[in-house]
């Protein structure tokens, strides 16, 4: 059914704990952020809608409390490099060294190893943000021709059943892009864009166990993060009553808020340990096949982009060989 270990992942979670307990202070943080901007934007709408009618201080509440939204949302923005950076590919750092047998310090000295390894593969937050973003646009078009190769196969009703096919593959892949970052640090490459040319064409030459093993842990992650959306509506519109005014759409958006920092912060871990545990496998002893690499040349001016920053890379003080 699938080919990864639940105990496995659980194994690494907890041995990845100071890790797993920082994406908590992070992303729970940022939640929190959100709330009490909003409740904060809303009161000052509450304190200027007393200059005028009732329905003017309920529109004041309404834009004070979307302003006061929209400004943390401009700062998550902000920060989405930092979060990559340090929270993300710092994580995935620490559970790759554990897979491959290393060692790794506890408590604060864990974040701090995992930010060392990350500079040592990606250089600065802003390369390896552009390296995502291209990581991103490939991945999808390896999406894309499998997609194309369904949509071939004379299956009655498969046209209908495409739309929903194609929506759940490309929510499917979300991960991966960090499973073509391990590879880097797996590989302690040098080269960080020729490292991701080359996970991308041994991901495109197994998309199929790929696929298949991220729809099942999509299916995991975005249920169980439901189960939490519904669990977190209670308290949400508890919050919500406590705000000046009672902001009538702030319970299902805070409740959404809370239920996103479960999932990023403890589910979505959980997903990549089992997603490395797969392409890990099904890519052990594998070469990159050339036909793969011209098919991904040909399909997307991305996997083109990546070549032109590893020939570049090559020649800058950060690194001077191909992975």
């Amino acid at each position: 059914m699938w080919d990864f270990s639940m105990a496995q992942a659980l194994g690494l979670m907890r041995r990845t704990a100071p890790f797993v307990i920082f994406r908590v202070v992070v992303y729970f943080g940022i939640a929190t952020a959100f709330v009490l901007a909003t409740g904060t934007g809303a009161g000052i709408g509450w304190g200027v809608g007393a200059f005028g009618d009732e329905n003017f201080r309920v529109t004041s509440i309404f834009y004070g409390g979307l302003a006061g939204f929209g400004l943390t949302a401009g700062i998550l923005i902000f920060l989405r490099d930092y979060l990559l950076y340090v929270v993300k590919a710092g994580h995935i750092a620490v559970m790759v060294e554990i897979m491959e047998g290393g060692s790794v310090p506890g408590g604060r000295g864990q974040i701090d190893y995992a930010k060392s390894v990350v500079q040592a593969r990606f250089g600065q937050a802003s390369a390896l943000f552009a390296l995502d973003k291209l990581i991103k646009g490939v991945v999808g078009a390896v999406t894309g021709m499998v997609e194309g190769l369904m949509s071939i196969l004379p299956i009655p009703g498969l046209a209908q059943l495409m739309g929903v096919v194609r929506a759940y593959l490309r929510v499917s892949v979300g991960l991966v892009d960090e499973v073509i970052l391990a590879h880097a640090i797996r590989t302690r490459a040098e080269n960080p864009w020729a490292s991701a040319q080359e996970a991308l064409v041994l991901y495109a030459q197994n998309a199929r166990p790929m696929l298949i093993n991220a729809a099942w842990l999509t299916l995991f992650s975005y249920g169980l993060a439901f189960v939490v959306f519904l669990l977190m509506l209670a308290p949400a519109a508890l919050v919500v009553y406590l705000i000046p005014g009672a902001w009538s759409a702030g319970g299902f958006v805070f409740a959404l808020l809370f239920a996103w920092a479960v999932k990023v912060a403890l589910i979505e871990p959980f997903a990549i340990a089992c997603l490395l545990q797969v392409y890990f496998k099904v890519t052990a002893g594998q070469r990159p096949d050339p036909a793969w690499e011209q098919r991904l040349t040909g399909a997307t001016n991305k996997f083109r982009a990546l070549g032109e920053k590893a020939m570049a890379w090559a020649g800058s003080p950060f690194g001077t060989t191909r992975s």
